[in-house]
């Protein structure tokens, strides 16, 4: 089971995007990355495949690596470590460390 997945708020904790907040739009977990929405926003040239496919300088999103993001947990609405836990009906839930409310 994963700490962060899809949909999470997170807030960026190292790097130029530090302290931004965003929601993740994808996850990596072969490359322990993630990208989120808003931050961390790279240039490319691109030119036109497709006739309505942007062409020019294109600004989009590149992927961050996984230790540089925190969980913003929903309850207490801080930035958290996550720990898990088996709830009594025997499935497993991600937790927040800080408040020990379940995250999901």
């Amino acid at each position: 089971m994963q700490r962060i997945k899809r949909d999470d708020t997170v807030l960026v904790i190292a790097g130029k995007a530090r302290g931004k907040q965003g929601q993740v739009r994808q996850v990596l977990p072969d490359e322990r990355r993630v990208l989120v929405q808003g931050v961390n926003m790279i240039k490319r040239h691109m030119r036109q495949r497709a006739m309505g496919a942007p062409a020019g300088i294109v600004e989009k999103e590149a992927p961050l690596h996984i230790s540089k993001v925190m969980l913003i947990c929903k309850s207490c609405n801080h930035p958290v470590r996550v720990g898990f836990r088996v709830r009594s009906d025997g499935v497993k839930v991600r937790v927040c460390r800080a408040c020990g409310q379940d995250v999901d």
